[in-house]
């Protein structure tokens, strides 16, 4: 049975923030990619039948304000630290994806005091001498799109998929702030990796073999960076392993986190 989330909206740091929650149990606080929340996806389904899951969209994407203070990806950090606050959040798990992945990085090396484990999928955030990234800015909507995925069959029902005019005015607004966010430079912080060693908690790398936005040396790299990691690399799988292997990212993150709780 498909779980019908509730919305709500919350104040944060002047941002008014739209807020989608199901499940019930250890919170989990997922983090969006660059693209934003289109919809409840199955693997979000599948996470709120053993987990309080809670999505926002980030400030500037979606249906959440676009603040006077947002210039990058660490104030997105501290916005979230704020947001965990304010809704009293302990012993959080705290996931993300691509930006979001960066995002809860950012978070994870100021303050874990509230968290509980960390997963990043398919993170931006570093670079990696001598390995090229895509660059979905250079590209048409339908070039980045069958860009995301291994399996074609996810990209053409994501670009046959009719959106309604409030739908493409939020996909307009959400490439804006993308690219507020991760035009320069691109997809990346020069501060980040020099503090990746204050990451000091349970972290699970999770990525697609087939990856063309991150290739696998960004996950390897991540993985060195953060002392005891654990990485999963999915076979047959681009950048998104959360939708387009919900089934096995569901297993691997449930098993981490119950094996993480204390």
């Amino acid at each position: 049975m498909v779980a019908t989330p509730t919305t709500t909206t919350l104040t944060v740091a002047g941002c008014k923030t739209h807020l989608r929650r199901a499940g019930r149990g250890r919170p989990v606080l997922w983090l969006h990619g660059g693209g934003g929340v289109t919809a409840w996806a199955p693997f979000m389904d599948r996470l709120s039948d053993s987990y309080e899951l809670i999505v926002p969209d980030h400030p500037g994407f979606g249906r959440s304000d676009m603040p006077a203070w947002l210039d990058d990806i660490e104030d997105c950090a501290f916005f979230y630290l704020d947001l965990i606050e304010a809704l009293g959040l302990e012993r959080l798990h705290l996931a993300g994806n691509a930006i979001g992945a960066w995002m809860a990085a950012e978070l994870a090396i100021r303050d874990t005091s509230r968290l509980a484990t960390l997963t990043l999928v398919g993170a931006a955030g570093i670079r990696v001498k001598g390995v090229r990234k895509a660059d979905p800015f250079m590209m048409s909507e339908e070039e980045h799109v069958r860009a995301l995925f291994h399996n074609p069959s996810f990209a053409e029902a994501r670009l046959k998929a009719k959106r309604s005019e409030e739908e493409e005015d939020i996909a307009l607004r959400n490439e804006f702030t993308f690219a507020r966010l991760a035009w320069e430079p691109r997809f990346f912080s020069p501060h980040l990796e020099k503090w990746i060693h204050r990451i000091k908690l349970p972290t699970l790398i999770v990525w697609g073999e087939g990856d063309r936005m991150f290739s696998v040396p960004h996950a390897a790299a991540w993985h060195r960076l953060i002392a005891g990691s654990r990485l999963e690399i999915y076979a047959q799988c681009g950048h998104l392993p959360h939708i387009e292997k919900a089934d096995q990212f569901v297993a691997t993150f449930t098993r981490f986190a119950e094996e993480k709780r204390s």
